[in-house]
């Protein structure tokens, strides 16, 4: 097997060291004539990518060819569809579905022409009408690699912060961002950050939820995996904005990737002196720790979230108390999504009144989304707020295969609705979602063509809610059972006229009572097909079917 990059051990201590390394990697990069980045996503992992990164250094090394081919592992690109892909960077080159017999040919190409039955067209909408800020690294640096992450910029906005804002300046930054919770509830995140900041305690923590379990969703994955040291980065930030010293990244087991180069990130973190005592020779203290979450999809709500790590069962709390006053062991505690604080350095660095100017005039700046579904270019992508769903879903994602016509797309996972072809041209922002009985969550889009039942897809969702009801409340544990059932008895064609009426009722029933934001938003798939699709339920009603043929 060839040799890697030597991991060197580096210290941070003032702006000039993270300049002189940053110069470093670039001339050290520069001194190769090719770079080839093998993306290192969990997508094109799962294509076998890992084996053509090591068969490229392999015959680099037979070649003889070390000094001047590097060969770098890096993060999601965004089209997983056309994993695994290598990107040329000498002639700006992207291959796609590149397979271990296709080595040989890479390499050869590199001193002639491109391979045509492998190139991916880059002047396409899904790389050009992109807007990339959260995902600006991805696909770029090796995420196993402090130095790659300091020579694009890394610490630079923390060393900013701690260096040369007060906590308070850090904040009215955010604020003036307008950057709102990525992680579905859209609260404003400056004002967040000043609640904890004002609450007085010996210990305040930061947490980073990162329990991404929406099905179709997987951006929290993807930036944890690309990019670690951005969420470290702001996490720390905020830690300083708000005058924490301990901060707990939450994410769940089945992310094994992503929990690998976090434990790589924060050690090498501590290391450099990024993490730990004094930071930046400031007064400054800031650890962070991994918790590993068994999957349960109700821990992704704060106080659930904050139970297991306090090594509870995760069950949801009333609020208030809300955890920015009493949070992790009773303590102010911070928590934003993985998305939220991939967003924190640039926003520093370049401004709020920057990010400001990115989005609509209530949804500032971009939002990452994964597409999946009946699409063409299933992957990641960061658009800014405003863009509409046709652009998205025809435009960036290329429409739906084989010809098929477009019924609707569910956004928001399994607590938002289904949005019909009448509102293709409404812009994607947070009220707008909203408007239309959906909503903005973490950012999964699932796109559904014209042969998906839509009693199907509200049944599926409801499945989903039901079984990962934490069952503490009533409302929300029976609720959810019931209207479950309710779809079955339709589905299966043993429905009754009145069963329409009673899935209504249930769900606003549930919408009202549920202890938790699970059982408040369960019902939103119900409610949204019901709401555009009705005649597909009364068609699978016997009593109803007839007057639907009429």
């Amino acid at each position: 097997m060839a040799k890697r990059r030597r991991r060197e051990n580096i210290t941070i201590e003032t702006f000039d060291d993270l300049a002189a390394l940053t110069e470093k990697v670039k001339a050290e990069e520069a001194g190769f004539k090719h770079c080839l980045r093998v993306c290192q996503g969990t997508g094109c992992v799962s294509q076998n990518s890992p084996a053509v990164r090591e068969a490229l250094e392999d015959e680099v090394t037979e070649q003889a060819l070390e000094d001047d081919i590097l060969v770098k592992g890096v993060g999601c690109n965004g089209l997983c569809a056309a994993g695994p892909l290598v990107h040329v960077s000498s002639s700006d080159t992207m291959y796609r579905h590149v397979r271990v017999d296709d080595v040989p040919d890479v390499l050869a190409s590199l001193n002639t022409e491109p391979i045509d039955r492998l190139i991916l067209d880059q002047n396409v909408p899904f790389f050009q009408r992109q807007q990339r800020i959260v995902l600006e690294h991805s696909g770029l640096i090796d995420p196993d690699e402090i130095r790659d992450y300091i020579a694009v910029g890394g610490y630079q906005a923390m060393y900013k912060a701690i260096t040369e804002m007060t906590p308070s300046q850090v904040i009215d930054e955010i604020v003036t961002s307008g950057l709102r919770g990525r992680g579905g509830g859209g609260y404003p995140s400056g004002l967040k950050w000043r609640t904890v900041a004002k609450a007085e305690s010996d210990m305040k923590y930061v947490i980073c939820n990162a329990d991404e379990g929406d099905p179709g969703a997987f951006m929290d994955r993807s930036v944890l995996e690309s990019d670690p040291h951005r969420v470290l980065e702001g996490m720390a930030i905020a830690a300083y904005a708000v005058g924490a010293s301990k901060g707990y990244i939450y994410v769940r087991a089945e992310y094994p990737l992503a929990i690998d180069r976090l434990t790589v990130a924060i050690r090498l973190a501590k290391r450099a002196g990024v993490l730990g005592h004094q930071i930046f020779g400031s007064p400054f203290d800031f650890d962070i720790e991994l918790r590993l979450g068994a999957g349960t999809f109700v821990c992704g709500e704060e106080t659930a979230l904050i139970a297991s790590i306090e090594g509870n069962r995760g069950l949801p709390s009333p609020r208030p108390p809300y955890p920015a006053e009493q949070g992790l062991w009773g303590k102010p505690t911070l928590i934003n999504n993985v998305e939220t604080l991939a967003n924190i350095a640039p926003i520093i660095d370049k401004g709020g009144a920057w990010y400001a100017g990115i989005g609509t005039e209530g949804s500032k700046g971009t939002k990452v989304f994964a597409l999946a579904g009946q699409i063409k270019n299933t992957g990641l992508i960061e658009v800014p707020m405003g863009i509409t769903l046709r652009e998205i879903v025809f435009e960036i994602g290329g429409g739906l295969p084989e010809g098929r016509a477009f019924k609707a797309v569910q956004t928001g996972g399994p607590s938002g609705g289904c949005v019909p072809e009448a509102y293709l041209d409404m812009p994607v922002d947070y009220e707008s979602l909203r408007e239309v009985g959906s909503f903005m969550g973490s950012g999964g889009m699932i796109v559904m063509d014209e042969t998906s039942s839509m009693v199907e897809v509200a049944r599926f969702f409801m499945e989903f809610s039901m079984i990962e009801s934490c069952g503490k409340c009533i409302p929300c544990r029976v609720g959810t059972r019931q209207m479950y059932d309710l779809l079955s008895r339709i589905i299966n064609g043993q429905g009754q006229s009145e069963d329409l009426d009673l899935l209504r009722d249930i769900s606003e029933l549930c919408q009202e009572t549920s202890l938790c934001g699970l059982g408040r938003a369960a019902p939103n798939p119900i409610i949204s097909t019901l709401r555009y699709f009705e005649d597909e339920y009364q068609a699978l009603i016997p009593d109803l079917s007839g007057a639907v043929a009429d």
